[in-house]
């Protein structure tokens, strides 16, 4: 049995998120779109880990260029409204969902009224 060098995610029980403290602008992300970690590390350097998000987009708020990145992600709309692409953008409802595997572009991505997501991104080697 092999020992897992980078923890999956901590242990949490349910608990109240506080939703009006907490957000920040991600890294590479324009103002106006924040994310809030509920759990987990996600180490983009040495490739490793996992992690859950809420991410946020204020109403009329972008991103410029689609994303592409190594690691799975898995996204759900949970309100709000997300407009992907830019040639032949396509609009999603909540209640919307998708899953990408590592190297996969997507976006660039916008929203009218605002949003939330909820997201959890991933490497295959920290399943192992």
């Amino acid at each position: 049995m092999t020992t897992q060098p980078f923890p999956l995610k901590e242990h949490k029980e349910f608990h109240q998120v506080d939703m009006g403290q907490g957000w920040r602008v991600p890294p590479g992300y324009p103002e106006g779109i924040e994310q809030k970690i509920l759990a987990g590390r996600l180490d983009e350097v040495k490739g490793e880990g996992s992690r859950t998000r809420l991410l946020r987009f204020l109403p009329g708020a972008r991103t410029e260029k689609p994303f592409v990145h190594d690691y799975w992600e898995e996204v759900y709309l949970l309100e709000g409204d997300l407009i992907v692409g830019d040639r032949s953008p396509e609009t999603y409802p909540a209640h919307t969902y998708a899953c990408r595997p590592p190297g996969v572009f997507h976006g660039p991505f916008k929203s009218e009224m605002g949003c939330l997501l909820l997201e959890i991104h991933y490497y295959e080697t920290t399943l192992r």
